[in-house]
Protein backbone atom coordinates (compact mmCIF):
# COMPACT_ATOMS: atom_id res chain seq x y z
CA UNK A 1 0.00 0.00 0.00
CA UNK A 2 1.37 3.39 -1.02
CA UNK A 3 1.51 6.13 1.59
CA UNK A 4 -0.75 9.14 1.19
CA UNK A 5 2.17 11.53 1.58
CA UNK A 6 3.88 9.89 -1.42
CA UNK A 7 0.76 10.57 -3.46
CA UNK A 8 0.87 14.19 -2.31
CA UNK A 9 4.58 14.43 -3.23
CA UNK A 10 3.64 13.09 -6.67
CA UNK A 11 0.96 15.78 -7.04
CA UNK A 12 3.45 18.46 -5.97
CA UNK A 13 5.97 17.13 -8.50
CA UNK A 14 3.43 17.24 -11.32
CA UNK A 15 2.49 20.78 -10.25
CA UNK A 16 6.14 21.84 -10.44
CA UNK A 17 6.38 22.52 -6.71
CA UNK A 18 9.22 20.12 -5.85
CA UNK A 19 12.95 20.52 -6.11
CA UNK A 20 14.88 17.26 -5.93
CA UNK A 21 18.55 16.54 -5.40
CA UNK A 22 21.38 18.07 -3.37
CA UNK A 23 22.39 21.05 -5.53
CA UNK A 24 18.88 22.04 -6.58
CA UNK A 25 17.56 21.84 -3.01
CA UNK A 26 20.45 23.97 -1.73
CA UNK A 27 19.63 26.53 -4.42
CA UNK A 28 15.96 26.46 -3.38
CA UNK A 29 16.93 27.07 0.24
CA UNK A 30 19.28 29.92 -0.69
CA UNK A 31 16.54 31.55 -2.78
CA UNK A 32 14.14 31.08 0.17
CA UNK A 33 11.67 29.05 -1.92
CA UNK A 34 11.65 25.98 0.34
CA UNK A 35 8.69 25.44 2.65
CA UNK A 36 9.60 21.88 3.73
CA UNK A 37 12.65 19.65 3.37
CA UNK A 38 12.06 15.90 3.05
CA UNK A 39 14.89 13.42 3.68
CA UNK A 40 14.79 9.79 2.59
CA UNK A 41 15.67 7.12 5.14
CA UNK A 42 18.99 6.22 3.55
CA UNK A 43 20.79 9.55 3.21
CA UNK A 44 23.89 10.32 5.21
CA UNK A 45 23.95 12.29 8.44
CA UNK A 46 26.45 14.63 6.78
CA UNK A 47 23.92 15.53 4.07
CA UNK A 48 21.14 16.02 6.64
CA UNK A 49 23.37 18.28 8.71
CA UNK A 50 24.42 20.27 5.64
CA UNK A 51 20.79 20.88 4.62
CA UNK A 52 19.74 21.75 8.16
CA UNK A 53 22.61 24.25 8.52
CA UNK A 54 21.71 25.87 5.19
CA UNK A 55 18.05 26.09 6.15
CA UNK A 56 18.91 27.64 9.53
CA UNK A 57 21.06 30.22 7.78
CA UNK A 58 18.59 31.21 5.04
CA UNK A 59 15.14 30.18 6.37
CA UNK A 60 15.13 29.89 10.19
CA UNK A 61 12.37 27.56 11.39
CA UNK A 62 12.13 25.62 8.12
CA UNK A 63 10.71 22.16 8.84
CA UNK A 64 12.68 19.05 7.93
CA UNK A 65 11.09 15.59 7.97
CA UNK A 66 12.36 12.10 7.26
CA UNK A 67 10.30 9.52 5.41
CA UNK A 68 10.76 5.76 5.68
CA UNK A 69 11.29 5.32 1.93
CA UNK A 70 14.78 5.25 0.46
CA UNK A 71 16.21 6.91 -2.64
CA UNK A 72 15.36 3.93 -4.84
CA UNK A 73 11.74 4.03 -3.63
CA UNK A 74 11.54 7.75 -4.39
CA UNK A 75 12.95 7.06 -7.85
CA UNK A 76 10.37 4.36 -8.48
CA UNK A 77 7.48 6.45 -7.14
CA UNK A 78 8.37 9.96 -8.30
CA UNK A 79 10.63 9.34 -11.28
CA UNK A 80 13.77 11.01 -9.93
CA UNK A 81 16.42 9.46 -7.67
CA UNK A 82 17.09 11.86 -4.81
CA UNK A 83 17.76 11.68 -1.09
CA UNK A 84 16.58 15.19 -0.34
CA UNK A 85 13.47 16.96 -1.62
CA UNK A 86 12.33 20.55 -1.20
CA UNK A 87 8.60 21.27 -1.23
CA UNK A 88 8.25 24.82 -2.56
CA UNK A 89 4.56 25.44 -1.86
CA UNK A 90 3.19 26.10 1.63
CA UNK A 91 -0.09 24.25 1.03
CA UNK A 92 1.64 21.11 -0.24
CA UNK A 93 4.19 21.39 2.59
CA UNK A 94 1.48 21.62 5.26
CA UNK A 95 -0.49 18.70 3.82
CA UNK A 96 2.57 16.47 3.42
CA UNK A 97 3.67 17.19 7.00
CA UNK A 98 0.14 16.46 8.22
CA UNK A 99 0.02 13.13 6.36
CA UNK A 100 3.46 12.06 7.62
CA UNK A 101 2.47 12.88 11.21
CA UNK A 102 -0.86 11.12 10.76
CA UNK A 103 0.85 7.95 9.53
CA UNK A 104 3.33 8.01 12.41
CA UNK A 105 0.44 8.35 14.88
CA UNK A 106 -1.53 5.52 13.25
CA UNK A 107 1.33 3.06 12.83
CA UNK A 108 3.68 4.08 15.62
CA UNK A 109 7.39 4.45 14.96
CA UNK A 110 8.52 5.14 11.36
CA UNK A 111 10.46 1.89 11.33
Amino acid sequence: MQNKYINMLGLARRAGRLTMGHDMVLDSIRKRKSKLIVFTADISERLKNEMQRASEQYIPGLSCVEIKEGMDDVHRLLGYRAGVISVNDINFANRITELINQEENEYGDKN
